[in-house]
């Protein structure tokens, strides 16, 4: 399948690796119940086999300005797009090598993803956590940005619930799904 992905500025800041995610390397998740495009309910503490989850700001409209004026300016912002769209593009590659699940995780509505979701022709489905519960149990990095608390971009590689690995910053979004899958082919640290 052909990708979609939106074009990334060239200029794009590359965010830089603060220490707010070390902490989740070998943690038991949070059992905290999400809600999925799909209409059911996820706790990835009580997932079996591998599952990866990357974790994205927020996914933008077409035709629509970005959150903030300055939204292309803060480090890790832009780019939610084009990673959903690495992930789709490398969904068999991921599943083939022995990635039970995969989601994509925000602060935003299901309804809202679930446009997204269907606009981006998404074989996964995304998981919302609008008010933070998981983002707080799991004490996930977060900025701000017009007037919202958003999730920082990440991956976490889950094995039966445990974080067996962790990408993060990730940069550029839009080879996300690739940085997994040289991992995966222990082409990558």
């Amino acid at each position: 399948m052909p990708s979609t992905h939106d074009t990334l500025p060239a200029d794009l800041p590359a965010p830089v690796d603060d220490g707010a995610a070390d902490h989740l390397r070998g943690m038991r998740l949070p059992d905290v119940a999400l809600t999925a495009t799909d209409g059911g309910t996820v706790s990835l503490a009580r997932l079996t086999g591998r599952t990866v989850v990357y974790a994205y700001p927020r996914t933008g409209e077409p035709g629509q300005p970005g959150l903030t004026p300055d939204w292309d300016a803060i480090p890790g912002a832009r780019g939610c797009t084009p990673q959903a769209c690495d992930f789709r593009d490398h969904h068999s590659d991921l599943k083939a090598c022995g990635v039970a699940q995969i989601y994509g995780l925000s602060t935003q509505t299901s309804a809202y993803q679930r446009e997204a979701a269907e606009r981006l022709r998404l074989p996964f489905p995304l998981l919302s956590d609008p008010h933070r519960a998981f983002a707080m149990a799991a004490r996930l990095p977060v900025f701000w940005a017009g007037g919202q608390v958003l999730l920082r971009r990440l991956t976490l590689v889950i094995d039966d619930g445990v974080v067996s690995h962790l990408f993060y910053p990730v940069f550029p979004p839009d080879q996300s799904a690739r940085q997994v899958l040289d991992w995966l082919d222990g082409r990558a640290a």
